[in-house]
């Protein structure tokens, strides 16, 4: 056997055993690259003899042939079996359901939804948001609202106090969002008309109470107003929010430190369906706010002349409205951040209820 006969059967046996495209890369730049062993024979043809060159350089040039032919012929049958081998792994079943966008899976938490619901009705009255501190003074949060020294909400077991200050003073976590009222009235001249949802803190847990949760309470002053204006603005509150064309309300006398007549306010309502309440209907009674006169001695906490200035208040539990209108059974459940209580409680965020397009569409 010649030399160039044993070269091409070394090279067609590599090229046979090369397994990718890879491995016939590497055969084919042993043999035909610049320095290959093929090549490297090519590079002795101009020292041969006319009559070398016709006989050895023939042989040469159809070795060259040869391997070429097999290394392209290999190539091309490792690239079609490494395309059906992706082809086999990446294997997608157009039949599965897509997998839902993150806008789709994600959802409003009802505590944020109610309150977009409760802003809007109310911004469509006039009425602008207010906020304030969570962490409030004795003054803000007692004092300023008319609760005298000894009031059972000043005791530990109602309110989260902080350790005392280098001067003594001991802030507290606010008990209810009526330190805005005081805030707003020392900031902004008559007339007022403003809505103040946020967080509030008392020491109570159970299944309609929690250490943390939501209010929402409005203030109105000016120079004649009064609780008839009161009424109607809860009424209209009561029929959009609840979605209802008309409602019977009960103003029960009360009593609040800050207001004077004091009132707590009952919705006639139906409690036969269970955890849903229809509103609008039926012959029981739910208690869902309180409200009343602005205290005159609030009216001077808030710097305003009394014998000038009149104005009303009212307060609710936002989480107790959403369990009202959403049928919710457990507050509890509002902070324990399950997926799948937020997926069947949860507002699509690209499907949010408006006041323009229905609350309930």
């Amino acid at each position: 056997m010649s030399d160039l006969e044993a070269l091409k059967e070394n090279l067609l046996a590599e090229v046979t055993g090369a397994g990718d495209e890879a491995a016939i890369e590497a055969v084919r730049v042993n043999a035909l690259g610049k320095k290959g062993s093929i090549s490297e024979l090519l590079k002795t043809l101009g020292t041969m003899s006319p009559e070398e060159r016709q006989t050895r350089g023939a042989a040469i040039n159809a070795l060259k042939n040869d391997v070429f032919a097999a290394i392209s012929a290999r190539k091309s049958d490792l690239k079609d079996a490494a395309i059906a081998a992706r082809l086999a792994r990446e294997t997608v079943d157009i039949s599965l359901p897509v997998r839902a966008s993150p806008a789709e899976r994600g959802r409003i938490h009802p505590i944020s939804q109610i309150i977009d619901e409760i802003t809007a009705i109310f911004a469509d009255m006039g009425f602008s948001i207010a906020e304030g501190p969570d962490i409030e003074t004795d003054y803000y949060n007692f004092t300023a609202l008319n609760f005298p020294d000894g009031h059972p909400a000043r005791e530990m077991h109602d309110t989260f106090f902080f350790n005392p200050d280098a001067n003594g003073e001991r802030k507290v976590l606010r008990t209810h969002t009526s330190p805005v009222q005081i805030r707003t009235m020392e900031a902004q001249k008559p007339p007022i008309r403003i809505i103040i949802p946020g967080k509030t803190y008392r020491q109570d847990s159970d299944a309609t109470h929690s250490p943390m949760f939501h209010q929402v309470e409005g203030l109105v002053v000016d120079t004649k107003s009064n609780v008839a204006h009161m009424r109607w603005i809860l009424e209209e509150f009561c029929k959009a929010f609840f979605e209802v064309d008309d409602v019977t309300m009960r103003f029960r006398p009360s009593f609040f430190p800050f207001t004077e007549p004091s009132f707590e306010v009952d919705i006639q309502c139906d409690r036969s369906s269970g955890p849903i309440v229809k509103f609008g209907e039926g012959t029981d009674w739910m208690e869902i706010l309180g409200c009343g006169m602005v205290h005159p001695n609030v009216l001077r906490a808030g710097g305003l002349d009394p014998d000038v200035y009149q104005g009303f208040a009212w307060g609710m539990g936002l989480d107790r409205i959403a369990m009202l209108k959403y049928g919710m059974p457990d507050l509890r459940n509002f902070f324990d951040a399950d997926v799948r209580w937020m997926s069947h409680y949860g507002f699509r965020p690209l499907d949010m209820p408006t006041l323009f397009g229905g609350l309930s569409t």
